[in-house]
């Protein structure tokens, strides 16, 4: 870009002067003013493209660290309310963080022990039944009007198979990404359980330390937009808590009046799918109807298939606008390609910390570009939630 002196004279003082604009350099009139724009505009996006991205490299670098204290924020911003309320009314803080702590991971074992044993108890039964159902596909397709062989057959199913597995590598990448030996998984279990316990005991006095970082001015700033921020995720996980319990419950006695196998494992399922938004209800779902198929036929499938359909239309038409929208300003169509970049960049993880993520830098950026830390610094979770709050956008 070429600049020239801006020449001084008397009028053009005082027009800079009436408009408000100092004196300075300004672009050669060769130039276009549009082209000036978009240049300093292009920079600026570069630029912040750039720190994105080293941002992005570094979190998969580390991502055996950084994965394990995600999580450990996800559990926390529901433990933390839990313990809160237990210190309100007269428990002593280490009682009270030891019994959500416990509570937590008893419940959490419970249902895994609870869904191995269902597995391993139906899975003959659905075994067999499945390849009983395979044969029968065979035999429909080799005397239907497409006259198949059983040559075709087996090489359609070679294709379907190789798709699957060539469309389902992101998220086994990022699956292994989480560790890609027992012991890298150990290590990040770990490593989730300590943060979780530190933040539970002195998360408030963390906080203060990450905010002395920052220089004093921005203090105020930092601090509000933390704040909002950790309050944003404790509803997202509190809701999402909640809606996960519904699609869980409502999909889970559909296939139990349906007569599916495996009804708890898969209410367990639906409930883990729904932690993401929008697509996990809707896969685990998926799977429930392929069960239906495999073992009751195409009738009881379809009945299945309008149970997921159904409790996807609670969930979207009622539970996400009245229940979450009230607590995670943020539109679905964000969250749909929120979930898609990150499953694409890190697969499973991805996929499950996208929304939260989009959400708690939502709130934050708005918190400062707004200038609400001057009025609220120190927002309380009415900020956050009320119509036309930090999260308004």
């Amino acid at each position: 870009m070429i600049w020239r002196n801006r020449p001084s004279s008397g009028d053009e003082t005082r027009g800079d002067a009436a408009g408000g604009r100092p004196p300075g350099p300004v672009a050669d009139p060769s130039v276009p003013r549009g082209m000036v724009v978009a240049g300093a505009w292009s920079w600026r996006i570069l630029l912040i493209v750039a720190v994105v991205g080293v941002l992005v490299w570094l979190v998969t670098q580390l991502r055996v660290i950084v994965i394990p204290f995600l999580v450990a924020l996800l559990v926390s911003a529901l433990l933390v309310p839990l313990s809160a309320w237990l210190q309100r009314h007269r428990w002593p803080k280490g009682l009270a963080i030891v019994t959500v702590l416990v509570g937590f991971l008893v419940v959490v074992s419970g249902l895994v022990v609870l869904v191995v044993l269902q597995i391993v108890d139906g899975w003959p039964s659905l075994r067999d039944r499945s390849v009983a159902s395979y044969g029968e596909f065979e035999d429909f397709l080799l005397t239907s009007p497409l006259h198949l062989t059983e040559g075709q057959i087996n090489g359609y199913l070679s294709d379907a198979v190789a798709a699957v597995q060539q469309d389902s590598q992101p998220l086994v990448r990022g699956a292994l990404s989480v560790g890609s030996t027992a012991g890298h998984v150990g290590a990040g279990l770990v490593l989730a359980l300590f943060a979780t316990i530190f933040v539970l005991v002195g998360g408030a006095e963390i906080w203060r330390w990450v905010v002395r970082l920052f220089p004093r001015a921005s203090r105020p700033a930092v601090d509000g937009a933390g704040r909002a921020g950790w309050l944003t995720l404790t509803n997202f996980v509190k809701v999402q808590v909640f809606v996960a319990f519904v699609d869980a419950v409502g999909i889970g006695l559909g296939a139990f009046f349906l007569g599916l196998p495996l009804v708890v494992p898969i209410a367990i399922a639906v409930f883990l799918g729904s932690f993401v938004p929008v697509v996990g209800a809707v896969a685990t779902g998926a799977v429930a109807v392929v069960i239906a198929l495999v073992y009751n036929g195409w009738v009881v499938a379809l009945g299945m298939l309008a149970v997921v359909v159904v409790v996807q239309q609670i969930e979207g038409h009622l539970l996400q606008p009245f229940v979450m929208g009230s607590a995670v300003k943020v539109h679905p169509l964000a969250v749909v390609f929120a979930v898609a970049a990150g499953t694409l960049v890190a697969g499973i993880p991805g996929a499950l910390f996208a929304v939260p993520f989009v959400a708690v830098l939502n709130v934050m950026i708005t918190y400062v570009a707004r200038g609400s830390w001057r009025e609220t610094p120190r927002p309380v979770e009415d900020d956050v939630t009320r119509a036309g709050g930090l999260t308004d956008v």
